[in-house]
């Protein structure tokens, strides 16, 4: 079957966005206008700022080339194993995403947690629905961090997205980097987005090289630096995920799939089976493009592309169904 000719993601017209971030606000080290100020000055134009249990939506920060999300991280832990014992309890945390923060904002205020019953993923998936009901983007987060496998994320439904790379889970032990998480996920029927984010704490200070800020980003097609562009975009999966490269241009070009990105190594197109198409530069050289023919049978692929410095980005996953 072949594919009709589709841009799937432009060349240009990107924010750059950390959806994963605290502050004073709950236990990291910087003033929400702390954060502003050093992702602005590294190229930022969106956080979302996700204080634990803590929802809030940071307006006063707006200005024309900066926009604060609304949101809040959230958890469910399993304490079956007895207090005193966290390093060995799983838990799911989840970041909520305010796509419209002027309404709800009573009950948004309120911050409310999933049931207390770790491993009812009934009522887990109630709670999901109940936060897309009253306005959130909902998200899995760092999957490994978690201590959580195939059992605790293949039955859970709703999400928007899933964590595929946290920058301070990468310092905690490297295991920020969660490629097979999102793939068995998609395996399991979900279709959902991959986000790269920082989880930063800021408890030690910038240019030191554990320090969890400017990691993992998102590259967002909003078109206009506002709330609702920002937010559709989100929706629509326009954007991709990185932790250094630039994708410059996905699209479907006569049955082929055309990749273009800043000089990288290896570009790969994962897909639902086992099969991979990929190109790998010579030693010493660079690739900025690559062309692989579609059969219109991968079920689904995603675009993931690694630098000279180990670094990756990639593409949310695109279904083959709905091109």
């Amino acid at each position: 079957m072949k594919l009709d000719d589709k841009i799937l993601l432009p060349d240009s017209g990107y924010f750059k966005a950390n959806l994963h971030c605290h502050t004073t606000i709950s236990d990291g080290e910087l003033t929400p206008e702390g954060v502003k100020e050093a992702y602005k000055a590294q190229g930022y134009s969106i956080v979302a700022f996700t204080d634990h249990d803590q929802y809030r939506w940071h307006r006063e920060l707006d200005d024309e080339s900066f926009l604060a999300l609304a949101a809040y991280e959230t958890e469910l832990t399993d304490f079956e194993t007895g207090p005193g014992c966290w390093p060995d309890q799983k838990t799911y945390h989840l970041n909520l995403f305010d796509t419209d923060p002027t309404q709800n904002q009573g009950e948004k205020a309120k911050s409310t947690r999933p049931p207390r019953l770790y491993g009812d993923m009934a009522s887990l998936n109630e709670y999901i629905a109940k936060m897309r009901e009253l306005g959130f983007l909902v998200c899995y987060n760092h999957p490994y961090w978690s201590l959580q496998n195939y059992n605790d994320y293949a039955g859970l439904r709703g999400l928007f997205a899933m964590e595929i790379y946290n920058h301070g889970c990468e310092h905690d032990g490297l295991y920020g980097f969660h490629p097979q998480a999102y793939d068995e996920m998609l395996r399991s029927g979900q279709r959902i987005f991959a986000l790269a984010t920082d989880d930063n704490h800021d408890r030690v200070p910038f240019g030191d090289p554990l320090n969890d800020s400017f990691g993992g980003f998102v590259q967002i097609a909003a078109g206009k630096l506002a709330y609702q562009n920002v937010i559709d975009a989100l929706i629509a999966g326009q954007f991709y995920w990185s932790m250094g490269p630039q994708l410059k241009g996905v699209r479907i070009e006569g049955g082929e799939l055309v990749v273009q990105t800043s000089p990288v190594e290896k570009i790969f197109v994962i897909q639902k089976g086992r099969d991979c198409y990929k190109q790998l530069s010579n030693p010493g050289d660079a690739l900025t493009e690559a062309r692989f023919s579609l059969t219109g049978q991968e079920g689904w692929f995603r675009v993931e592309v690694r630098d000279s410095h180990g670094l990756y980005a990639g593409t949310n996953a695109f279904f083959v169904d709905r091109l």
